[in-house]
This record gives C-alpha cells, structure tokens and sequence, in this order.
C-alpha cells in the first residue's frame, strides 16, 4: 500500500473513552486496523499526524487518550507529571492498567463500528507501547505489537529521571488498587497469555536510561525460552545515540515502526 489516498478524521467517545481515527474516504476492500497509543502526558491528537498518514496507505487508524489524560485529565488534580514520577507504582500502573483494558473496548467498537477486520495491529510510544505490549496479552485478535522505548516490565528497574539521567526515580510502593493492575497485566510476569504468538518488535534507545532496553531483551529471551518453536516473535532493534528524550525526534523510529506495522500478515 504505497498511492496515498484521500483521508476523512473523525472523534467519538466509545463509553467512558474519547477516540480519534482517521480512514480513506474511499473505503478500502480490506478494512485493516491499526491502533496507535500516545506516550505519558500525551493526547490522542499527539498521533495525529501518523494516523492520517497510516489512513492515507490505506489503513483504518485509531488512537485513544490514556486514562487521565486527553479529555480525560484530572482538572482539579495536582500535576500528573509529578505525582507519577513522585510515586511511580502507585500512580503509573492504573494508568497503564485502565487504558490496556479500555483498548478491548476500542478494538470492539471498532469491529462493529467501523467494520475493520478482527486482525489488529498496535503500536505506542514509552508509556503507549507498554500499553501496547500488555493490551497482546489480553486480547488475541492483536497479532502484531509495534513498542518504542517501552518496556514489558512495569517495575522498570533502573529508571532514572527522563530529565537528570543519572538520578534515579522513586520506584514508590503501591497501594492495593495500584497492585491489582500490576498482578493481573504486566507482561513480564504473564508469558502464558502470549501463546497466540503475537508478532512483537521494541524498538528501543541504546543510550535509554528512562526506560532502559533491558526490560525489552529478558522478554525476548524468557519468551524465547517458553516458546521454543516461536522464537522469534519478538524482536528488539536498539537505534544508536538515541536515549528517551531523544524518541521525540519521531524521524528517528516512525519509519521502522510504521513499515513494521503496516507490513500486515493477515490472512486472505
């Protein structure tokens, strides 16, 4: 899919979720979804761009604000940035759980709204791609998992602060809600829940210290190890000179990662 076409943009509210997708205005004869996750203190505008250009080779493009952010902030709230990073576990895991568990929601509105085919592929960017990697391990309609400067381990040992590399993060403790989230999802500590083979590729910062890549590589290989005959289903490309904060130079992994995504594997 190479002609770019012609793209409509639209916004709803799917339940409690506000959503953003942009598709051909002349539908395509495969209707093939692609969603897309924004990374933490992101919008679903964030992905604009990259759904219109997604949409414009053809495919059905969708993105969703996270819990607490987008349309769904909390106002009256103290800063977000400051609470999670002031208390990671308590604050960020229910943001990664709610909004792994609203992707369900989505991809069934977008089967039967937009008439997309139950074949998804999903990409985000740091927060959106943990998303991304956890929504796999519940949802086996996702065959293919596009995870920039994310990690499957929510405990990400070693974070240090995205703006002072060097000072490490306060990891925190988290609270009972906070627990759930992590028990039941992080990838990680799930391996059984990818037995339909997700396809997935992290593409990592070599010089990542938020997020360090070595989250991504233990997957690789204890997925390697629990599923012999697939290994390799997960691939890790580490880009050179490329640390967290450098990810929002988006010329520096949207094109691996769109042809990743986009280079479907669905059935005829």
């Amino acid at each position: 899919m190479s002609e770019q076409q012609s793209i409509v943009t639209r916004s709803t509210w799917v339940d409690h979720i506000p959503v953003l997708w942009s598709e051909p205005e002349i539908s395509p004869s495969r209707r093939q979804l692609i969603i897309l996750l924004h990374p933490f203190n992101g919008s679903k505008e964030t992905m604009q761009p990259m759904l219109e250009e997604l949409a414009g080779l053809g495919f059905i493009a969708v993105s969703l604000d996270a819990w607490q952010h987008g349309e769904r902030s909390l106002k009256d709230e103290e800063d977000l940035f400051g609470r999670v990073f002031g208390n990671f576990r308590r604050y960020m895991w229910p943001i990664l759980g709610q909004t792994t568990v609203d992707t369900l929601r989505v991809v069934d509105w977008a089967i039967h709204e937009l008439q997309v085919d139950p074949y998804v592929q999903i990409g985000g960017l740091s927060m959106g791609g943990d998303i991304a990697v956890a929504a796999a391990g519940i949802d086996s309609r996702i065959h293919k998992v596009a995870a920039v400067v994310a990690t499957p381990d929510w405990l990400r040992p070693g974070m240090e602060d995205i703006c002072q590399p060097g000072t490490p993060v306060p990891a925190g403790e988290p609270d009972a809600y906070a627990a759930y989230w992590y028990n039941q999802l992080n990838p990680l500590t799930h391996l059984p829940a990818y037995n339909h083979h997700p396809a997935i590729h992290f593409i990592c910062g070599e010089e990542d210290t938020h997020v360090p890549p070595d989250g991504a590589l233990r997957f690789q290989a204890e997925m390697a190890d629990m599923y012999q005959d697939h290994r390799n289903t997960v691939a890790v490309t580490l880009i050179p000179n490329m640390g967290h904060r450098e990810s929002a130079q988006y010329d520096l992994w949207w094109p691996e990662c769109r042809e990743w995504l986009i280079q479907s594997q669905m059935p005829e």
